[in-house]
């Protein structure tokens, strides 16, 4: 017990002396203090450097703060080494008297593999969380991530909603809130602190798949910054992009409450009050309504969701299907159901 708590003692010594770590784990104790009502917590692990600098940064804070913590780390099975990448990263933290949970997939995953193994790990992760009676999922999301997913979302004509990117808390099913408290910091300053502590990382081979999207766009990055591409101001622009998000949202709940009723099994939408609003209040609305019949953390694709207010708009359809719900019009009013 005297050698955990010295190594604890050790590692918050490093963590408030060393001024590249000292302004990442102020950040952490931040969030963490602003949800201590709903902890216990759980850290969402990889064993990437990003994740496992989460994961020291927790541990310390865990024992300066009394908080009850959960380490938890989802093994997709894409891999045929995945399982045993897994025990690796829980020998590591063993050695450094962190405990750690492996939850193991045993869906396999075929196709669309990125999403498809997101929406896996957040299932499961949430999942654990009901179990755990833990309302607060933490996630190693940092700058160079954001940046990557606006500019994903760029290249598929997202809106205001996705060109916004992450928010440091988002509500996902059964109460658990995702948290995101590494935003503001770079992906270097997050390298610096697992190896400092850990010596060692695990990288994920898929990250250099260029099957992959988000693999491209991270090559496009290096390049549109060896080009002279300033990312502070994406930030910014992200940041701006998110005011009027919030703007939007505000009026987006107004007229919500107006013309829309949330039924147990259906929504029923105002088609000739809901023809009456702007584009993107539309557009609001036909994504507020599929994320909540189908308690899906991320809406349709733009695309497919104006194609379908479109549709509509015109009398085109009467009946169709989008994110896992079903659409039908009668008369002048939208019935929205979720698919079986």
């Amino acid at each position: 017990m005297r050698r955990k708590n010295s190594n604890v003692l050790r590692l918050k010594d490093v963590f408030t002396k060393d001024k590249k770590i000292k302004e990442v784990y102020s950040k952490l104790k931040l969030v963490l203090s602003r949800h201590k009502k709903n902890s216990p917590f759980v850290i969402a692990v990889s064993g990437g450097p990003d994740s496992m600098a989460l994961t020291a940064l927790s541990h310390v804070l865990m024992k300066e703060k009394n908080y009850k913590i959960f380490f938890v780390l989802v093994d997709h099975g894409i891999r045929r080494n995945s399982h045993k990448e897994a025990l690796q990263v829980k020998k590591l933290l063993k050695i450094n008297n962190i405990d750690l949970k492996i939850l193991r997939n045993k869906k396999k995953i075929v196709s669309n593999i990125q999403k498809n193994a997101r929406d896996i790990r957040y299932g499961l992760l949430i999942k654990y969380c009901k179990k755990n009676k833990a309302q607060s999922l933490l996630t190693a999301h940092h700058q160079d991530d954001q940046i990557e997913t606006f500019l994903i979302r760029l290249s598929r004509g997202s809106g205001v909603e996705g060109l916004s990117s992450m928010s440091e808390t988002t509500k996902l099913k059964h109460g658990v809130n995702l948290i995101r408290p590494f935003l503001e910091f770079k992906k270097i300053q997050l390298n610096y602190i697992s190896n400092k502590v850990f010596g060692k990382t695990f990288k994920d081979p898929s990250n250099k798949n260029k099957n992959f999207l988000r693999t491209n766009i991270r090559d496009l990055k290096k390049i549109l910054q060896n080009k002279g591409l300033n990312f502070e101001r994406i930030i910014r622009s992200i940041k701006n992009i998110s005011s009027s998000k919030e703007a939007i949202n505000f009026y987006v709940a107004r007229s919500i409450k107006k013309f829309v009723k949330f039924r147990k099994k259906e929504t029923i939408l105002n088609l000739k009050q809901f023809r009456k609003e702007p584009k993107e209040i539309r557009f609001r609305i036909i994504n507020n309504i599929v994320k909540k019949r189908t308690n899906s953390y991320y809406p349709p694709r733009s695309e497919k969701v104006l194609n379908l207010i479109n549709n509509f708009q015109a009398n085109n359809l009467k009946k169709c299907t989008l994110g896992g719900c079903i659409f039908e019009r009668k008369r002048s009013f939208l019935y929205v159901s979720k698919e079986l």
